[in-house]
């Protein structure tokens, strides 16, 4: 946040507005709390750029944003990963305007200056009309300036715009297990981007998506209209001796039973990351697909596949930035925009090696649940905006995460466990905000 900004705000005690079991209803609707945010949580976190399958060639590049500020993701001719701001040193225009795209150097569209594909100034039409200025080649701020740190974990690129804080794989912590498994999942062991991108806008603050991937209270209701529907209509039409369309095998078990998604559970981390699910979940029951399973076992061998196939995760929160589904092969993130205004993008991976099949019922599922067009997101839409309505009411001043508070139980350190209808997972997120807005990054 600039200086100006900063001046003009009034004073905010973060710490004020979340205890142990509720936080305070500003934090969804004030406009200067999501301000603060942008600077302690998305300034400072890692968060998720984008997928090293996005940049593979040099000169490959993916725009992106951090905390609103344009990001591009380069691969440079040396092979090596750049993150850099996409934004000319010289009057400031967005090096690149598309999303993705290849060229064999960065250049302006406004005054032509030239950068390499590691961001460094290599050439400025008129240069001798800066000579004695002290700005040109050679001057460090006029070269594009790159993220302070990024990293890679088993291709999925993350940045911080921090010099400070833990590196990623001990930030990651426990949730890297989930990568691992999505990676693991492809019988060459690699992950690629498929198509392009579902982007969907909520006119919600950020949390309440985040919040929402692993609240397992809310399925049974809130998707009566859509899963349900979807049941009831099976039952009634289908033979019973039928084998139901994929698609109906992934809109059943959202409105599953409370005891079924008690039974999945809830891990937590620090950091607010977490996973609901394990040894089952909603995608537990999908039909096989008896090719993949002899590729996996040609690749792994059968035990190793079978450890593989039984880890059955729900949504895997990498806070606050991003979410995946290991066991469907699908990516969520996050883009704040505005205290009520948020954008969510949902992409498909291929795995490498596996039949087209597989990718095809992701594909599906992606369209079923969250496209723009899908049948169960605007269920969560409809639940998103009327909390960011409900909450600018004086009713009360807080929000509840009471259910099983004090029962959380701690299997190792750092990681957490509740049975799935406990509010562990916003207790556990309420405590990496906190971390963030007061105290300067810790995971307490």
């Amino acid at each position: 946040m600039g200086a100006l900004a900063g001046a003009t705000m009034r004073h905010i005690d973060p710490g004020a507005l979340v205890e142990n079991d509720r936080v305070h209803r500003s934090v969804y609707t004030d406009p200067e709390v999501f301000e603060l945010e942008m600077e302690r949580i998305w300034g400072k976190a890692w968060i998720f750029v984008g997928h090293e399958s996005q940049v593979r060639e040099p000169g490959q590049y993916f725009a992106t944003s951090i905390a609103r500020q344009p990001i591009i993701l380069v691969r440079d001719n040396n092979g090596a990963l750049q993150v850099l701001f996409n934004r000319c040193a010289h009057k400031g225009a967005m090096l690149v305007g598309d999303q993705c795209g290849k060229v064999k150097e960065l250049r302006c569209c406004y005054h032509g200056w030239r950068f390499d594909l590691s961001g460094t100034l290599i050439s400025i039409p008129l240069e001798k009309g800066y000579d004695c200025t002290g700005f040109g080649r050679g001057d460090p701020q006029a070269n594009l300036q790159r993220a302070p740190r990024w990293a890679s974990y088993r291709g999925f690129v993350f940045a911080s715009l921090s010099e400070e804080g833990p590196d990623l794989i001990s930030w990651l912590g426990g949730a890297a297990s989930s990568i691992d498994n999505m990676v693991d999942r492809a019988p060459e062991g690699d992950l690629e981007v498929a198509g392009g991108v579902l982007r969907f806008e909520h006119d919600s603050n950020w949390k309440f998506f985040v919040e929402n991937l692993n609240d397992l209270m809310h399925p049974m209701v809130a998707h009566q209209s859509s899963s349900l529907t979807a049941r009831s209509l099976a039952k009634k039409m289908l033979p019973p001796d039928r084998p139901p369309p994929a698609a109906i095998e992934i809109l059943s078990p959202f409105t599953e039973s409370y005891g079924f998604f008690d039974e999945m559970g809830l891990h937590a981390f620090d950091y607010g990351h977490g996973y609901s699910g394990g040894k089952t979940s909603i995608h537990a029951r999908y039909s096989d697909i008896p090719e993949y399973n002899r590729r996996m076992e040609a690749a792994y061998g059968k035990d190793r596949t079978a450890e593989i196939l039984a880890v059955n995760r729900h949504n895997t929160v990498i806070y606050p930035s991003m979410t995946i589904k290991g066991a469907i092969q699908t990516m969520r993130v996050v883009k704040p925009v505005a205290v009520n205004k948020t954008i969510i993008e949902s992409w498909t991976f291929r795995l490498k090696g596996a039949p087209d099949e597989l990718l095809r019922r992701s594909i599906l599922y992606c369209n079923l649940i969250n496209s723009s067009a899908n049948l169960v997101g605007p269920d969560d839409q409809e639940a998103y905006w009327r909390q960011q309505c409900g909450l600018e009411s004086v009713a009360s001043e807080w929000v509840s995460m009471h259910r099983d508070a004090g029962q959380d139980e701690e299997i190792a350190p750092g990681h957490f466990y509740a049975k799935g209808s406990s509010d562990l997972a916003f207790r556990n997120q309420y405590r990496a905000w906190r971390g963030y807005m007061v105290d300067e990054g810790s995971p307490q």
